[in-house]
């Protein structure tokens, strides 16, 4: 690299293990491929937040190409990440210390989630306007999620609570990562976010300019969509599969219909 250079002067590198004579070249910044690079996008010094942010990655989600943890952790000045399944003592010293954290899940029929916005939590708020709070996401595929979170409550229920975002429901089909702006992976009911914009929500409650600090994050969530979209077809839902019965029902139908014309 130029000694000279400007330390704001963002290098792409060509970057790549394959053997193929066609290669995809990597940013060496954002790590993602070049033609959907997002350098432009994120921020020119990661964002300063008194929440710190925590990040359990399952090892399947570290090898999709629209997870947005590695780029909310180069957002995010103190936002870390983990690959693993589920969280236990020996795997983070931040979380080893015990700190007071609240840890984003929706509320299941086992066991209860506080709303982020609920009063009752502003104390737990307060005693982390120094650097103290701890917000741990998972990011994972819905099952998987719930399975890491199952895996992990034991060890999580001695420093912290459970929160959602106060708009998940399982009796709505779901949408998209981004409302109904995002199409690019369909998720299972309705309020379903991907991990940046959950994180960026929370972050709006428990940070005091945390309306800009949302914005800023969705902007660059909304960036990489605009340029992931070019590339991919979006995600349909998939069709309803009639039981054999029935289509056999329904054939015959239509085909006493047919005779009758």
């Amino acid at each position: 690299m130029d000694p000279e250079a400007d330390e704001g002067d963002i290098r792409h590198l060509p970057f790549t293990t394959s053997p193929e004579i066609h290669r995809r070249t990597i940013c060496s910044n954002c790590q993602r491929p070049n033609h959907v690079c997002l350098c432009h996008a994120l921020p020119a010094h990661p964002i300063q937040t008194t929440t710190r942010v925590f990040i359990l990655h399952h090892p399947h989600e570290a090898q999709h190409k629209l997870s947005t943890t590695p780029i909310l952790t180069k957002s995010l000045l103190h936002a870390t990440s983990i690959t693993g399944r589920r969280l236990r003592r020996g795997l983070s010293p931040l979380l080893d210390q015990s700190p007071p954290a609240v840890y984003l899940f929706p509320s299941t029929t086992s066991s209860l989630a506080v709303d982020i916005s609920d009063p009752k939590l502003s104390e737990l708020i307060r005693s982390g306007e120094n650097g103290g709070l701890v917000l741990i996401a998972f990011d994972a595929t819905w099952k998987h999620a719930r399975e890491m979170v199952k895996a992990s409550e034991k060890f999580l229920s001695k420093f912290a609570i459970r929160v959602c975002l106060g708009m998940e429901d399982e009796k709505v089909s779901g949408g998209s990562i981004y409302d109904s702006e995002l199409i690019l992976r369909k998720e299972p009911f309705g309020g379903c976010v991907s991990t940046m914009e959950a994180v960026a929500r929370a972050l709006r409650v428990l940070e005091p300019n945390g309306l800009e600090i949302e914005g800023k994050l969705i902007g660059i969530l909304r960036e990489m969509v605009r340029l992931q979209a070019g590339f991919l077809k979006p995600m349909k839902p998939r069709p309803k599969l009639l039981k054999k019965k029935k289509v056999k029902e329904v054939e015959e139908s239509e085909s006493s219909e047919n005779e009758n014309l």
